[in-house]
């Protein structure tokens, strides 16, 4: 992934960025690879695995600037897409946070599943995008080529404002990898920070480089981070029933996963995940008081108010554009 797409970030970043590789403590030969290939790139050793969350913190509390641009590995960047997100973040001291539109690596002409053209949440926790829904993935026809207030940037290619990112603490740790960014943004968005989406910039994604989709760790690490997140930032008139009907789709999904598609990893990651979140929630609450008492906006338009299973099995809604809108 670094000989193939780093040269990119190199080539297009280098007049308005510091390139840096912060290494989890990996254990191929990819910090002999930047010492040889690629010299003039910052490297961040870190003594352990700290996953995407913590790895994150660590490697930022060693650099000081007024932006970081949170990049995967398997990012190709194209000419130029630096610009139009350091020019909006200048321009907008609102905004705590942008992203460009992903694309895919395999189809250029189809959005890539992880970021698309911005994410938004259901109202019971499931998020979507801007060219994605649940599976459905459109191609890029230009019908999301405007910029546009989000509820979350993808953390495959994610710009923050330093002072909003450490205002709330950076990314959770606990969380190791997954929901992480969009767990970050809502914490941004309820303290009155706006996260915005512009297409004018895009990058290529491959997209579960590291961990793939159908690996029971990441099922395991969705569901119980989704969970902790919506227990961190849910009002409390929402926070009761949300979870309530959670617990209930969360056993019907794991049934599904078994009964449908045989899959018993998936399964039991569910279960899993749900005996995590639950030996959590003790430990999330000084995190809940925190984040509600700091809470500016009490209604984010971005976090929508219908069920997206209802309007995507039942009424057959697939696309972005035929969702209802706030």
């Amino acid at each position: 992934m670094l000989r193939q797409y780093l040269p990119t970030v190199m080539n297009y970043s280098r007049d308005e960025a510091v390139v840096y590789v912060a290494d989890n403590a990996s254990t191929d030969d990819s910090l002999e690879l930047l010492r040889k290939e690629f010299p003039q790139c910052r490297c961040l050793p870190l003594e352990k695995n700290w996953g995407f969350a913590e790895g994150y913190n660590r490697a930022l509390r060693q650099i000081e600037a007024e932006y970081y641009l949170l990049l995967n590995s398997d990012i190709e960047v194209t000419h130029h897409w630096l610009t139009p997100l350091i020019e909006f973040m200048d321009t907008h001291a609102d905004v705590a946070a942008c992203h460009p539109k992903l694309l895919s690596v395999f189809d250029r002409d189809q959005f890539e599943y992880s970021g698309a053209s911005g994410g938004f949440l259901d109202h019971y926790g499931y998020p979507f995008c801007r060219g994605r829904v649940f599976d459905t993935v459109e191609r890029d026809d230009g019908q999301y080529d405007y910029a546009t207030d989000v509820l979350w940037a993808a953390g495959a290619a994610l710009m923050v404002r330093s002072k909003d990112y450490w205002s709330v603490g950076g990314l959770d740790s606990r969380f190791f990898a997954h929901s992480e960014e969009i767990d970050l943004c809502w914490r941004l968005r309820i303290r009155g920070r706006r996260v915005v989406c512009l297409p004018e910039s895009y990058v290529y994604h491959v997209g579960g480089a590291t961990l793939p989709k159908g690996n029971p760790m990441k099922t395991f690490l969705n569901f119980r981070n989704n969970l902790a997140m919506l227990y961190k930032c849910l009002p409390e008139e929402e926070l009761h029933h949300v979870m309530r009907v959670r617990w209930l789709l969360d056993y019907v999904a794991a049934w599904e996963m078994l009964l449908l598609k045989r899959n018993v990893g998936d399964f039991k990651a569910v279960f899993k995940a749900r005996r995590a979140f639950s030996r959590w929630r003790k430990e999330l609450d000084a995190d809940r008081q925190e984040i509600q008492h700091s809470r500016v906006a009490k209604e984010i338009p971005e976090q929508r108010r219908f069920s997206l299973l209802w309007q995507y099995y039942v009424k057959g809604r697939k696309r972005f554009a035929d969702l209802p809108h706030s």
